[in-house]
């Protein structure tokens, strides 16, 4: 059963069943499986990568990956957190995208260097920036074409090429 502090930070909006996940007890060996009950593409993504599913981190998640691939800087995951009444602290909204980069869920993408977005997109591709509205857009992989690349430093290997290109109205 949820107790009550899981269900007041993920929120009602996020969080509605009230039995274990919407499993019946009497089932325990469905625990074992991947199981079709809420939310739990996002808890075996996670667990896949061995994150802890906390529910902050099943409601951000939640937000994340739900849905069509996307560009969010922290500051709009959190403004989203707030929007779906997630009771989240801004440290924790701040420190899971890091997380979830380091567990190869998200790519970050540097645009500058005061702000850096999470792409949900892990295929190969590369993005535009645009300035005047401060949004990516992606540009597939095979569009961009590199003719030579220098070598990695001594005791390295290159292990990705991430290419933005920014653009601005005329």
């Amino acid at each position: 059963v949820i107790d009550r502090r899981f269900r007041r930070e993920l929120g009602p909006k996020i969080w509605p069943c009230d039995n274990n996940y919407g499993i019946d007890q009497s089932n325990a060996h469905i625990r074992h499986m991947e199981i079709t009950r809420p939310y739990s593409q996002v808890i075996n993504r996670l667990r896949r990568v061995k994150l802890r599913p906390t529910c902050q981190r099943i409601a951000l998640a939640r937000l994340l990956f739900d849905g069509a691939d996307r560009h969010v800087t922290a500051e709009m995951l959190h403004a989203e957190a707030q929007e779906a009444s997630i009771q989240v602290s801004p440290a924790t909204v701040y420190n899971t995208p890091h997380q979830f980069t380091a567990a190869g869920l998200l790519r970050e993408i540097v645009v500058d260097p005061q702000r850096c977005y999470f792409d949900t997109n892990m295929n190969d591709h590369h993005h535009f920036f645009f300035k005047g509205d401060n949004r990516l857009e992606d540009i597939p992989g095979e569009e961009v074409v590199l003719a030579r690349l220098p070598e990695a430093p001594a005791g390295t290997k290159v292990t990705g090429v991430d290419v933005v290109i920014r653009v601005s109205e005329d």
